[in-house]
């Protein structure tokens, strides 16, 4: 009898794209161009097996299965977002219609609600990123927002799968570039404009209005919109003892708490915040060296802080 694995959760299956690890998306992007068309096709229609899988099938108990799950009943359930196949295709139906025509334009900017907000979904299975890429490689609109988007779910989000999967080291100190350990390195014993302990960072019992907000959205909703966790992140660099400390937080929070923690993407972007992983060296400076940095001054340019503080302190 056949079997046949199916890899649902990228759209080229890691190996198929590439047997290293990559640099960063310039290396790896030129690769989706050449295989691409040849994973984006629709699955072929599923037909009913002639004969049953068996017989006499004792009933599932479903209560003793919930009993039996080790659920951390201190993080509590959202209410934003419904769960489920059906409502993923609401939502990825929603954000075509209604936001994609404005996601390049706005989605850096928290207070528009401009992001897609199906990290959840593809993050339990509940929809494919092969099905949002056929769905918005269809739509016609003008200027490069669709592409922008694309670049996101399929570039990105498997740089980030090809990343943890050829490093085994993708959540420590020791899978970061050798740049960056060693710029981290030299920094170590730069006087650190605050000391926050994890149990601080986690009940948002900071100096920073806008990180306090940005940790309360990842409790409240178990989101965090994606430009604030750059800044969430490498403030946790910049108040903890050592770069050790500070992805042992971040992974830590966002695991607790983000719908789509434990997942590749949440990796990277902790370690390009912390570590530099598929970024470049920049301007030396204290504590961070030549990670890049990122300022509250440098979010008040590119949005209106206030707002995003007064719209999550209003969940």
């Amino acid at each position: 009898i056949p079997f046949f694995e199916v890899d649902a959760h990228n759209i080229v299956p890691c190996t198929a794209i590439s047997s290293k690890q990559e640099y960063g998306a310039r290396t790896i992007r030129s690769k989706f161009r050449k295989v691409l068309p040849l994973f984006l096709d629709d699955f072929p229609p599923a037909q009913k097996h002639p004969f049953p899988w068996t017989k006499d099938v004792p009933p599932i108990q479903w209560e003793g299965l919930a009993r039996s799950l080790k659920v951390d009943g201190a993080v509590e359930e959202v209410d934003w977002i419904r769960p489920g196949e059906e409502s993923a295709r609401v939502a990825l139906e929603d954000f075509i219609h209604t936001t994609l025509e404005r996601y390049e334009r706005e989605r850096n900017d928290p207070t528009k609600q401009a992001q897609s907000n199906l990290s959840p979904y593809l993050h339990f299975g509940q929809l494919s990123a092969q099905r949002v890429a056929m769905e918005v490689s269809r739509i016609s609109l003008p200027g490069t927002a669709p592409a922008s988007f694309l670049e996101e779910l399929i570039v990105r989000r498997e740089l980030s799968d090809n990343f943890c999967y050829y490093n085994p080291r993708y959540d420590c100190f020791d899978g970061f570039p050798q740049w960056a350990q060693r710029t981290l390195n030299e920094h170590r014993k730069d006087r650190r404009p605050y000391l926050y302990t994890r149990g601080e960072l986690e009940s948002c019992e900071t100096h920073d209005d806008l990180w306090n907000a940005c940790q309360m959205e990842m409790v409240k909703r178990g989101k965090m919109h994606g430009y604030l966790r750059m800044y969430w992140a490498k403030k946790i660099l910049e108040w903890t003892e050592s770069p050790e400390e500070a992805i042992d937080a971040a992974i830590y929070l966002n695991d607790r708490y983000l719908l789509d923690g434990r997942d590749p993407n949440g990796y990277v972007g902790i370690g390009w915040s912390i570590g530099g992983v598929h970024d470049r060296a920049w301007k030396e400076r204290s504590v961070f060296g030549k990670i890049r940095y990122m300022s509250y001054n440098g979010c008040k340019s590119k949005f209106n802080v206030k707002t995003y503080i007064a719209q999550i302190q209003a969940l």
